[in-house]
C-alpha cells in the first residue's frame, strides 16, 4: 500500500505540473521529464534552421561541380568499425530520421583517368565539432575512407550569410596533441 500512495502523489504531482502553461511533458526511456516550452521552440527552431542550412550546403557543392550524396554511415568508436547509422525513432510521434551518418554528407569529383577526389562533408552552423565528431573524423583520416574531411560553416558577411569550408585535417591535425 506504501508503494501505491507513493505512485498516486507522484502522479498527481505531474498533472500538476502538466497543468503549469511553463513546462511541457516528455517521456525519455519511461521516465517523464519536464521541458519549458520556450527551450523546446528553441530547439525546434534551431533544428529547422541546421536543415535549411544543410540544403543550402548540398545546393552550393552541387553548383561547384560536386556530386553530393547522403552519407548513411557512422563510425562506432568502440569497436573501430563502419557501421550503418541507426534511424532515429520517436514511438509517439511516429517521426523518424532517416540520414543520420556522419558526416552528413559525401562528394565526388573526377580527377583523370578513374581517379575520384572523394570529400566527407560536416554541416555545422557554428562551425564547432564536438569531441566524439573530432574522433569520427580523425577515423575517417587515419583511415583513407575520405581524401580531405569539411566543415561546412555559416559566415556572416554585412547581411548575407556566406557558407566557408574548413579543412578538418589544416584546423584540428596540426597539432597531434590537440583534440
Amino acid at each position: 500500500m506504501k508503494g501505491m500512495r507513493e505512485n498516486k502523489e507522484r502522479i498527481a504531482e505531474i498533472v500538476k505540473k502538466v497543468d503549469d502553461s511553463d513546462e511541457q511533458l516528455f517521456w525519455e526511456n519511461g521516465e517523464p521529464k519536464f521541458k519549458k516550452k520556450s527551450e523546446v521552440k528553441k530547439g525546434k527552431s534551431s533544428r529547422a534552421r541546421g536543415a535549411r542550412f544543410e540544403l543550402k550546403v548540398r545546393k552550393d557543392l552541387e553548383e561547384k561541380g560536386q556530386t553530393v550524396d547522403k552519407w548513411s554511415n557512422n563510425v562506432d568508436l568502440e569497436s573501430g568499425r563502419l557501421m550503418i547509422a541507426k534511424r532515429k525513432f520517436n514511438p509517439f510521434t511516429k517521426f523518424m530520421a532517416i540520414g543520420t551518418g556522419f558526416p552528413d554528407f559525401i562528394t565526388f569529383s573526377h580527377v583523370h583517368d578513374g581517379l575520384y577526389r572523394i570529400i566527407g562533408v560536416e554541416v555545422k552552423i557554428n562551425g564547432i565539432l564536438s569531441k566524439e565528431e573530432k574522433e569520427k573524423c580523425r577515423w575517417y583520416v587515419e583511415k583513407g575512407t575520405f581524401s580531405e574531411i569539411w566543415i561546412a560553416k555559416e559566415k556572416k558577411n554585412g547581411r548575407k550569410n556566406e557558407i566557408e569550408y574548413i579543412d578538418f585535417k589544416e584546423k584540428y591535425m596540426k597539432n597531434p596533441n590537440k583534440t
